[in-house]
Parts: C-alpha cells; sequence; structure tokens
C-alpha cells in the first residue's frame, strides 16, 4: 500500500481500528475485490480482525463487537465490512437496519460470503425439523433449570424462541417466567 493511502486511511479514522476502536497493532486491508490502492478501497484495522476477515473459520464474534457502531460509519468500505461481518455472523437483524445502495450492496456480496449456506449452523429439534427464530416448541423431558433453583416440566411450552447462533444444539426461551437456554434435543417443534 503506498504510503500517501495509509496517511489518508489513518487520518480519516483518526489512527483507531474503523471497527473495534482500538489503537493497538493496526494495518491497513483493501476491501475485496478492489485492487486499486486509494482510500476510498481500504480500511484501518487490527490484524486480529484483518486476520479473521481472511481466514473465516477463525471468526470470533466477541471480537465484532464494535460492528453495530461501525454500520454507521460514514465511510463505504468501513461499511462494507460491517455488512459483509454481520453476514458472516448472521446478524440479519443489523443486516436488516443497514441500508447499501445497489453498486454498495453488490461490493459487499462480491466475496459471496452471505450466499453460502455450507457451513452454515441450522437448529434441529428431536425430530429433525428445523428450528427457526419465533418457533414455539415443547419439552419432551423433565429439566432442571442450573442457577434457578426449578426444573421445567416435560409438556411446557415455550413460545418465541430464539436461536443461540454460535451453537446449533441450543436455543433460548421463557419457562416459568424464567429465560434459559435449552438444548435442541429436549424439544419438540409445534405446528
Amino acid at each position: 500500500m503506498s504510503i500517501v493511502t495509509e496517511k489518508r486511511v489513518k487520518e480519516r479514522s483518526g489512527s483507531v481500528c474503523e471497527i473495534s476502536g482500538s489503537d493497538e497493532n493496526l494495518v491497513l486491508y483493501m476491501v475485496e475485490p478492489k485492487t486499486e490502492d486509494i482510500p476510498e478501497n481500504c480500511i484501518l484495522i487490527t490484524q486480529k480482525l484483518k486476520d479473521q476477515i481472511e481466514n473465516p473459520e477463525t471468526t470470533n464474534a466477541n471480537d465484532w463487537r464494535g460492528l453495530s457502531d461501525s454500520m454507521w460509519n460514514e465511510n463505504l468500505p468501513v461499511q462494507i465490512v460491517s455488512w459483509r461481518m454481520h453476514a458472516r455472523l448472521k446478524n440479519m437483524d443489523m443486516l436488516e437496519m443497514m441500508y447499501l445502495d445497489e453498486d454498495a450492496l453488490e461490493w459487499a456480496k462480491a466475496t459471496g460470503e452471505a450466499d453460502d449456506d455450507e457451513g452454515k449452523i441450522i437448529h434441529k429439534d428431536s425430530n429433525g425439523n428445523i428450528l427457526n427464530d419465533g418457533d414455539s416448541v415443547v419439552l419432551i423431558k423433565d429439566l432442571d433449570v442450573k442457577g434457578a433453583n426449578f426444573t421445567a416440566k416435560r409438556g411446557a411450552a415455550v413460545h418465541n424462541i430464539k436461536l443461540v447462533w454460535d451453537n446449533a444444539e441450543q436455543i433460548e426461551g421463557r419457562v416459568e417466567n424464567q429465560h434459559i437456554v435449552i438444548l435442541t434435543q429436549y424439544v419438540k417443534k409445534t405446528k
């Protein structure tokens, strides 16, 4: 990368990571598939986040907490990386809030990662039915709820479940007015 590009991106970002806000171990990252060495194609980012962008299998969601702020950044390459990482992390609510014009959306989708269903986490109930956010399920076994000192009884309905996005074996829901995490092997989807 040219020194001029690096200087302009550092000025634009205030010499902090444009995703996390960190000022440590910063590198310039050219947002693919762009190849022209200009600030409009680059972001300043920590080496750790750059490595995760380039190696999706190493992605750690906790390292990307800054996405909720960076998605509103006025600089397009920052928005593009934010969109891509929200897509990778399956933060669909955040993706729906973002607005990118046609050209920007085409750039964001250029890696094809958002369309890739391979490796996608799919939650299934005890019968193999696919679970989605908002579904209702019934417990098929009495479950001792740790830390809440009660037993969630077999047959209890759990409405409006939330999927644990990084674990296909867990969902969240309310039982007896308690918010709990439930293993999918102990639930059956209701119609």
